[in-house]
């Protein structure tokens, strides 16, 4: 079957019915922050020769050998700095270290029991040259690919540091994925290592990693070792015991360190050189794996990490609160702030536990300067009330960001007053996957904030919302479009360059879309007004409607699936599932438990549906294509729209009266 393409023409009314969700949010002039920097040059640069000033951002950077031209362009391909040599090892780790700030905390580590580590850059280079020198000594070679399926943990920055190190791709996986969803992941992409935990902690409970690994691993033949960190110990085994190992496969990460392996040095890597490899969500059951590279990308996240949040590495404490396992924390936990020089907050735990003061006494213990959250954090807090963030000295804040989605005005202007007081500017900021780095966000001090608006294309990038004929929109709603190569771009869908083509350049030609809608107001600023697509934003991460729709049909007793993100106050959408079961399967609320469970199974927790509806059938165009535009009209119970085009417009009516009568499920 055909892969159905992000690129692929939206559901007719897409835009106009995410348009209908806006609100206006007038912006009081408070809203201009003082100034912090004094970049409005950069604008000006980047519209006279955008390649001479990333050139200018590429020679802030530590090369081996200088590249020979700044970027080659064959639509939809194209390389940056080729020809340039350099190591993002040693540009995060050893470029510092001689630079004499060895002795300067890279990470502050807060594990979710309470447990702390304080790691300087001196130290972390150590870790990192000996754990690159344990992965060479299994058989791991530059061009190779490694797996990374762990907790918050300070050894999972080393691994994927460790990788860059010796010229080995990295594939991280999100710790709260299942075992079929990592078995997935290393097979596309035929990982020889895999560097995983015990467990991890989350919510006071262990997240049965290593179980879950010998589960995939059944699956992946090219999967020659394991490295396993010990991080709970015998609660990791419900047996009793320290978590089993497999002889000659499984390896604890503490032996092969000590005694101490031989060190490994940085390899010399070509500019487009595989850096990492990323897999997130499409409009097709399989995930794509994004292919990033090493010169353009360090070149952005390291750009983008320090103009955006206007740091300052000599005295700022910076706190992206994501997971490594999502691109947020590939750029903006590990590479981004390394390179700068940065020194950052990594928490293993949820925001709630053990209290929900949690964040705010990190905050405060660690006087971080610079948070960086998700939306869904931010409006969980609002919902908790403001005795929290009171009860804390949060006077170290100077900034703010958001992440991960669009942030709702009222969000926006809470996180504003309540955390930072109403002095720190907010840079909300828009960006995917598949551009590496941020692409659209305020600059502090330089572009005066719309509660809700990521405001303006950052320097040296290209953004124009256009219609249903690719044609510019001056004012009103689109569809949001990138009009030029940047350097952190995606190279491409890993084994796949026609998917690649097909999904994010056909749509619109000469054109990057991935689906995001947009509309762009009286004064030019933009706003994003969500996926018109197939895939969810739940959180902040993106899930398909088809890979969730496949997890169910899997099941024995699920003839068809439907699946739509229905708005969410706290998560930004949720997941409701439309099932018709097999004859004679049970339709109550049990049997729609066994079925949430049965996709975190198969993908992981993200992906459980918060409710399901069980129908006779399900809404169907005479082509035989499921109109989820309708769908998610039931969903949020709206008016219905046009149905004529229905093999059987009755049907909608009869699932509308079944969602009234099943009350959400979580």
């Amino acid at each position: 079957m055909p892969d159905d393409p992000i690129g692929a023409p939206a559901e007719d009314g897409a835009i106009e019915e995410l348009l209908r969700e806006e609100r206006s949010f007038p912006p009081p002039e408070s809203f201009r922050s003082q100034a912090l920097v004094s970049d409005r040059h950069l604008y000006d640069e980047a519209d006279q020769d955008w390649e001479g000033f990333w050139a200018a951002q590429a020679a802030q950077l530590e090369w081996m050998e200088p590249w020979k031209s700044v970027c080659e362009w064959e639509l939809p391909f194209a390389k940056w700095f080729t020809g340039g040599k350099l190591n993002v090892s040693a540009n995060c780790l050893d470029r510092q270290v001689a630079a004499g700030i060895g002795k300067r905390v890279a990470y502050y580590w807060e594990g979710e029991p309470g447990d702390r580590r304080t790691i300087t850059y001196g130290e972390l280079l150590e870790e990192v040259e000996r754990f690159a020198g344990v992965l060479y000594s299994l058989g791991v070679r530059k061009g190779d690919r490694v797996a990374i399926y762990m907790p918050m943990i300070p050894e999972l920055p080393v691994a994927m540091l460790a990788c860059a190190r010796i010229g080995a791709a990295h594939s991280v996986v999100f710790g709260g994925f299942s075992a079929d969803a990592l078995s997935g992941r290393i097979n596309d992409a035929e990982a020889k290592v895999l560097v995983t935990a015990d467990g991890g902690w989350r919510r006071g409970a262990v997240v049965p990693l290593k179980a879950n690994v010998d589960l995939a691993l059944d699956q992946t033949p090219s999967i020659q070792h394991t490295v396993v960190v010990q991080r709970v110990g015998e609660k990791a085994n419900p047996g009793g015991g320290l978590v089993p190992m497999r002889e000659g496969r499984d390896h604890w990460y503490h032996d092969l360190m000590s005694p101490s392996p031989a060190r490994r040095g940085p390899e010399p890597m070509d500019s487009e050189d595989l850096l990492y490899l990323l897999y997130t969500s499409g409009t097709t059951a399989k995930p794509k794996g994004i292919m990033h590279t090493t010169g353009g990308y360090l070149t952005q996240v390291t750009y983008t990490h320090r103009y955006v949040f206007d740091l300052h590495p000599e005295t700022d404490v910076y706190w992206c609160a994501a997971d490594i396992g999502w691109v947020t924390g590939h750029s903006y936990i590990v590479y981004g702030p390394l390179a700068n020089g940065a020194t950052s907050v990594i928490y293993e735990g949820t925001p709630d536990y053990p209290d929900k003061d949690r964040w705010w006494e990190i905050v405060e213990r660690y006087k971080v300067s610079i948070l960086y959250a998700a939306p869904t954090a931010i409006r969980t807090f609002m919902k908790w009330g403001t005795s929290y963030p009171e009860g804390r000295d949060l006077s170290s804040l100077r900034l703010l960001g958001s992440v991960g989605e669009p942030i709702n005005p009222e969000a926006w202007v809470w996180y504003w007053q309540v955390i930072g007081g109403g002095r720190c500017p907010v840079v909300d900021t828009w960006w995917q996957t598949e551009t590496g780095g941020i692409m659209i966000s305020p600059l502090p001090g330089v572009t005066t904030c719309k509660p809700g608006s990521a405001t303006f294309p950052l320097p040296g990038m290209g953004a124009e919302v256009v219609d249903d004929q690719g044609k510019k929109v001056e004012r009103g709603g689109g569809y949001l479009t990138l009009t030029r190569p940047w350097p952190g771009m995606l190279r491409g869908i890993y084994g796949d360059p026609e998917r690649y083509r097909e999904t994010y350049w056909s749509r619109f030609p000469g054109r990057y879309f991935a689906g995001d809608g947009a509309k762009v107001d009286e004064d030019g600023y933009l706003w994003l007004l969500g996926r018109i697509d197939d895939v969810m934003n739940v959180s902040g991460h993106r899930v398909s409607t088809t890979e969730v729709e496949s997890a169910l049909v899997d099941h024995p007793s699920v003839a068809e699936a439907a699946v739509v993100g229905m708005n969410d106050p706290l998560t930004g959408q949720a997941v409701i599932a439309f099932v018709t079961p097999k004859a004679g399967a049970s339709r109550d609320s049990a049997h729609g438990e066994v079925l949430r469970q049965h996709v975190v199974e198969k993908i992981g927790p993200i992906a459980r549906p918060k409710a399901i509806i069980f129908t006779d059938d399900l809404p169907k165009t005479r082509s035989g294509k499921i109109m989820r535009r309708l769908l998610r009209d039931v969903a949020e119970g709206r008016h219905l729209g046009d149905t004529t085009t229905l093999a059987d417009p009755a049907v909608v009516e009869e699932i509308r009266e079944r969602a009234m009568q099943s009350p959400a499920e979580e």
